[in-house]
C-alpha cells in the first residue's frame, strides 16, 4: 500500500488538466454506481429467491399442519364412535348374559318341576323372596313351592314362617299372624308341580329383623304322608328393593 501513499494528486490534476481529471472523476463514480447497482441487484434477486422459497416452504409447512389438524380431529371422531360403540357392546354383552343367568335359573326350575330323577325326591322351597314397598317397615314376601317326585300327586299343606331379632333391645320371634293382616290360608298350598305363594308383612317400629325361618309342612293325611322341609335366611341378605331368589342359609 505504499505506491498509494507516493501519489500525489495535485500533480496528477496538473498533468491530465482540470477537463480530463472531471472526466477520469466522473468515470470512476459511473463505474462505482454501476458496479454497486449490479451488486445490489444480484443480492437484491438472491433475497427474493430466498424469501420465495422460505414463503413455498411455510405454505407447504402450513399445509401438513393443516392436513394433521384434519387427520387428527378424524382419528378423535374414529376413537370416539369406537368407544360408544364399545360402550354399547359391554351395555349389550351385560344384556345377554343377564337374560342368559334368567334363562338358565328358569330351566333349572322347570327342570325340577320336570325332570324329578335329576334332584332330590319330595318338597322343595325353591326360593323365598323379600322386598320392601314404599311404606315404612312394610315389605311384600314370595314363596315359591316346587314338587320333585317321580310320581306326582297333588300336594296340600301350608307354609309357616318366623322373623327372629330383637325387640326394644331383647330377643325376638314374630310369627305370621303377628307381622300381617292377612288370613293363615293364605299360607295354604295346594298343587302338583309348583306354586308361588304371595304377601305382604308389616313389622312393628322398634323392631330390628335378623333371620327368617321358612317352613312347608305337608301333613298326613289318607293319600299323602306327613312331610315337612325347613329353610332359613339372613334378613340384611334377604331384602331387596326389587324381587329377586335368596338362596337359604346353608348349615
Amino acid at each position: 500500500m505504499n505506491w498509494l501513499a507516493k501519489i500525489n494528486l495535485n500533480v496528477v490534476l496538473q498533468r491530465l488538466g482540470p477537463f480530463r481529471s472531471a472526466l477520469i472523476l466522473v468515470a470512476l463514480i459511473s463505474v462505482c454506481l454501476f458496479c454497486g447497482y449490479r451488486l445490489g441487484n444480484f443480492y437484491h434477486s438472491y433475497q427474493v429467491k430466498t424469501i420465495k422459497q422460505q414463503n413455498e416452504r411455510l405454505a407447504s409447512l402450513y399445509q401438513q399442519q393443516e392436513q394433521q389438524h384434519s387427520r387428527i380431529n378424524t382419528l378423535e371422531v374414529e376413537l370416539e364412535v369406537e368407544r360408544l360403540a364399545n360402550q354399547g357392546s359391554q351395555q349389550l354383552l351385560k344384556s345377554m348374559e343377564k337374560e342368559h343367568y334368567q334363562v338358565k335359573k328358569e330351566l333349572a326350575f322347570y327342570e325340577k318341576v320336570m325332570a324329578p330323577e335329576k334332584r332330590a325326591d319330595g318338597l322343595v322351597i325353591e326360593n323365598f323372596s323379600l322386598w320392601a314397598s314404599e311404606s315404612e317397615n312394610h315389605y311384600l314376601f314370595r314363596i315359591s313351592l316346587v314338587q320333585q317326585q317321580l310320581k306326582k300327586s297333588s300336594a296340600k299343606g301350608y307354609v309357616n314362617f318366623t322373623i327372629a331379632g330383637s325387640l326394644d333391645n331383647k330377643p325376638a320371634e314374630l310369627t305370621f299372624a303377628k307381622v300381617s293382616t292377612q288370613k293363615r290360608a293364605k299360607l295354604d298350598f295346594s298343587f302338583k308341580y309348583f306354586q308361588i305363594i304371595e304377601g305382604e308383612i308389616e313389622l312393628p317400629e322398634n323392631f330390628i329383623a335378623e333371620k327368617v325361618s321358612v317352613s312347608a309342612t305337608i301333613p298326613k293325611g289318607r293319600w299323602q304322608k306327613y312331610y315337612r322341609i325347613d329353610e332359613s335366611y339372613l334378613w340384611s341378605k334377604l331384602v331387596k328393593n326389587d324381587p329377586a331368589n335368596v338362596s337359604p342359609i346353608l348349615d
